[in-house]
C-alpha cells in the first residue's frame, strides 16, 4: 500500500476546486475566496486510512500548462470538478480535463479519476443522468460525488473517495468493459481461498468462512454488499447464522456452481469478490489480499515471503509445519494429495526425491511422520526458502502469527553447547562418507525403514539426504544423514562440516577401510565425533589391507569399535547404530576427551547389564519375602 497521497483538483474556472479545499479545512465555506490554494498535507493520523495525504489545486491563471503536466505526473489521483449547474463545465470533463489526463496513458496504467459535481445546494435535482454516460465511456473513472463547498454537503466524502482511489485502486482488481475480475485477481483470491479451505474438500463451510472472517478483521460483514449500508461493523466477529445465509443464497441465486453442499465453491468466492468490487466495497477485497500478503500489483511482497530474521544461521532449526489433513483421511499424503497441498505455490516445492528423503507409507505415501521430518530438513537446508514455502502456504495468517518466521526456532551456537555439555537443538547433520559401492545409500534408506529389497529400491530416483527421528532417552531428536560421494581423499571443509561423522568402509573388501582411515585425519581434531560403520556385515569378513585392523585403529584413535551393518535384514543392531550417532552428534564434548568413545559404549553395554542384574536381584528378594 502506498505510504502517502497526492491528490489534485482540476477543473474549470469558477467551478469551486479552492472553496472545497478551502470548506475541508477550515470546515466553513470561506469569506474570501484566494485564486488558488496552497498545497496542504493531512496527517496520517486524522485520516481513515492513516497515510498522509496531500492535496494540490490547480489555477488556470496563476500556473501555467508545463506546471499542469508535472503536477498530473505526480498526482496519484485527480478529482476532476464541475459545477451541477453548468452544462459546459460537465461536457468539458470529456473534451478537455480526462483526455488532458490519461490521454496517452495504456491501459491499466491511467491515473484514478473522481467526478466532483459542485455547487449541488444550486441545484434541485442531481446531475448523475448527465454523468453516468461519461462514466461508462471512461474506465478510470472510479466514482461521481455531488457535494457543496457552501455547506459543507460530502466534502469529506469526496476526499475519502480519492483517498481510497489510490489506496485501495478498482484498476487491478476488476475490468470495467468486460465487467469481471482480471486474470492476476484470481489468481490471487484463489490462493486464499484454497488456504482458508482447511479440510480441503474444495468448499468453504459455515465454520470456515466464519474463521476467514475473523481472521482477517474484516470492517464489515461479507452481507455488507447484500444489505443496506448502515449495518454495523463487524471487526473480526463471526458472522450470524442469517447473514452466512444471506450470502449464500445471493451466491446461490446468480451462479450455477458457486454453492455445493451448503458450502461456497471457489466460483461462488470469486463471485463474492466482484460483487464487493461492483458495489463500491473494493476495499474489502484489498483487505483480503493484504492480509494474504498481496501488494498493489497483486504479488506477494518480499517482507511477506521473506521475513527479517536477524542473525538466523539456515542450520539446526526446528520448524513447526502447517498441518493439512489427507483427503482420505489415512494419515498419509499420496502424490495427488502432495501436490493439491502445494497448488497455492507458483512451483512444486518437493521434488519426486522426497520419496526416498523420508518414512513412507508401503505405497511410498508420506507418512505424517515423514511430513513434518522434510519440513525440519527443509528448514534445514535452506530456512529462507523454507519460509517462502510457508508463507505461500498462508501460515501466519491461519496461526494467527505476525510471520512464518514463528515456525523457526533459532539455536544458540554450537561453541556455546560445547562449553555448557548441553544442547537446545533438536536436529543433527551427521555426514555418511565412504568408497563407492560400500552401501551408503542402503544405509541411508534403512533409516527411513526402506531395505534393499524393498518395493522401488531399483528406482532411478536419489536423494542425497534422508531424516527421521530416534529416541534419546526421553527426548526425540531428528538426525539428518548427508551421503557424501566423494572419489578423493581430499574433503571439501563444506564436506567435512557436520554434526557428527559416520565413516562407513565395506567389511568384505579389503581395501574399503584404508580410504576410511585417510579421510578421518580432517576428524582428528575432535571437534567432530566420529563412528565408523562396517557394512555387508552379512558377508565373509575380509582382512584388510591397512597397516593396522580396524578395531585396532580404533582403539588408538579412542573411537568406537566399528558398528557391524545390514542392510538386507534391518537387525537390531543395525537399527541403533542411528541412535548411536545421534546421541554422539549431541554429546561432541566426550569426543576426544580423557574417557574415550569407546569406553563410553562399553559403559552403556555394561549400563544395561547393570540395571538387568539389579532388577533380577530385586525380584530374587521379593520372591524371598514372600
Amino acid at each position: 500500500m502506498k505510504q502517502d497521497v497526492r491528490i489534485l483538483l482540476l477543473g474549470e474556472p469558477k467551478v469551486g476546486k479552492t472553496s472545497l479545499i478551502m470548506s475541508l479545512v477550515g470546515e466553513e465555506f470561506p469569506e474570501r475566496v484566494p485564486p488558488r490554494a496552497e498545497e496542504i498535507t493531512i496527517p496520517a493520523d486524522v485520516t481513515p486510512e492513516k497515510v498522509p495525504t496531500h492535496i494540490v489545486d490547480y489555477s488556470e491563471k496563476e500556473q501555467s500548462d508545463e506546471v499542469l503536466r508535472d503536477e498530473i505526473v505526480k498526482a496519484n489521483v485527480v478529482c476532476v470538478v464541475y459545477d451541477v449547474t453548468n452544462e459546459d463545465t460537465i461536457e468539458k470533463i470529456k473534451t478537455r480535463w480526462i483526455p488532458l489526463v490519461n490521454g496517452d496513458a495504456e491501459k491499466g496504467n491511467k491515473v484514478p479519476i473522481i467526478l466532483v459535481g459542485n455547487k449541488s445546494d444550486l441545484r434541485s435535482g442531481s446531475s448523475m443522468e448527465t454523468i453516468l454516460p461519461i462514466m461508462n465511456q471512461f474506465s478510470e473513472i472510479e466514482t461521481c460525488v455531488e457535494c457543496s463547498a457552501k455547506n459543507l454537503k460530502n466534502i469529506s466524502e469526496l476526499f475519502y473517495y480519492a483517498q481510497k482511489a489510490v489506496l485501495h485502486p478498482t484498476a487491478p482488481l476488476y475490468d470495467p468493459e468486460d465487467k469481471q475480475l482480471k486474470p492476476a485477481c484470481v489468481r490471487a483470491l484463489s490462493r486464499i481461498f484454497y488456504i482458508s479451505d482447511q479440510d480441503n474438500d474444495r468448499i468453504l463451510s459455515d465454520a470456515e468462512l466464519n474463521s476467514f472472517q475473523v481472521q482477517n478483521h474484516f470492517q464489515r460483514p461479507f452481507s455488507f454488499c447484500l444489505k443496506s449500508a448502515d449495518l454495523k461493523s463487524c471487526f473480526g466477529n463471526p458472522l450470524a447464522p442469517q447473514a452466512l445465509e444471506d450470502v449464500k443464497t445471493v451466491v446461490w441465486k446468480n451462479t450455477s456452481d458457486g454453492v455445493q453442499d451448503n458450502g461456497l465453491t471457489l466460483n461462488g468466492f470469486l463471485f463474492l469478490n466482484t460483487l464487493f468490487i461492483q458495489r463500491g466495497r473494493h476495499e474489502t477485497t484489498w483487505t483480503i489480499l493484504r492480509k494474504f500478503g498481496y501488494d498493489d500489483n497483486l504479488e506477494l511482497t518480499d517482507n511477506y515471503l521473506y521475513p527479517d530474521f536477524c542473525g538466523l544461521q539456515h542450520r539446526d532449526q526446528p520448524v513447526g509445519p502447517p498441518v493439512p489433513p489427507a483427503a482420505d483421511q489415512d494419515s498419509a499424503l499420496s502424490p495427488a494429495e502432495l501436490k493439491n497441498l502445494f497448488c497455492v505455490c507458483p512451483y512444486m516445492p518437493w521434488g519426486a526425491d522426497v520419496l526416498l528423503a523420508v518414512p513412507t507409507t508401503d505405497q511410498g505415501y508420506i507418512t505424517n511422520q515423514g511430513y513434518h521430518c522434510q519440513w525440519m530438513l527443509s528448514a534445514y537446508l535452506d530456512v529462507h526458502r523454507c519460509l517462502e514455502h510457508l508463507g505461500y502456504l498462508g501460515y501466519p495468517i491461519l496461526t494467527g502469527q505476525e510471520s512464518q518466521t514463528a515456525a523457526v526456532t533459532v539455536t544458540r551456537e554450537k561453541d556455546v553447547d560445547l562449553e555448557k555439555r548441553q544442547t537446545q537443538r533438536s536436529a543433527f547433520l551427521c555426514k555418511v562418507i565412504g568408497p563407492r559401492g560400500t552401501g551408503k545409500t542402503a544405509f541411508l534408506q534403512a533409516f527411513v525403514g526402506r531395505s534393499a529389497l524393498s518395493k522401488g529400491s531399483s528406482s532411478s530416483a536419489f536423494s542425497p539426504y534422508v531424516i527421521n527421528t530416534v529416541q534419546i532417552g526421553n527426548q526425540e531428536k531428528y538426525l539428518i544423514l548427508n551421503e557424501v560421494d566423494v572419489e578423493t581423499e581430499f574433503l571439501k571443509a563444506s564436506d567435512a562440516a557436520c554434526d557428527v561423522a559416520c565413516l562407513m568402509y565395506d567389511a568384505s573388501d579389503p581395501h574399503s577401510f584404508d580410504y576410511c582411515a585417510s579421510i578421518y585425519k580432517h576428524y582428528m581434531d575432535g571437534s567432530v565425533p566420529c563412528v565408523l560403520v562396517a557394512s555387508k556385515s552379512d558377508l565373509p569378513e575380509a582382512k584388510q589391507f591397512h597397516g593396522v585392523t580396524p578395531a585396532e585403529f580404533c582403539y588408538k584413535h579412542r573411537l568406537p569399535p566399528p558398528l557391524p551393518f545390514c542392510g538386507l535384514t534391518l537387525d537390531a543392531a543395525s537399527r541403533s547404530i542411528y541412535s548411536r550417532l545421534a546421541w554422539a552428534a549431541m554429546h561432541p564434548h566426550l569426543n576426544g576427551s580423557d574417557l574415550s568413545s569407546a569406553s563410553f559404549w562399553l559403559r552403556v553395554a555394561l549400563g544395561s547389564a547393570v540395571v538387568a542384574v539389579l532388577g533380577f536381584a530385586v525380584y530374587r528378594a521379593v520372591v524371598r519375602l514372600k
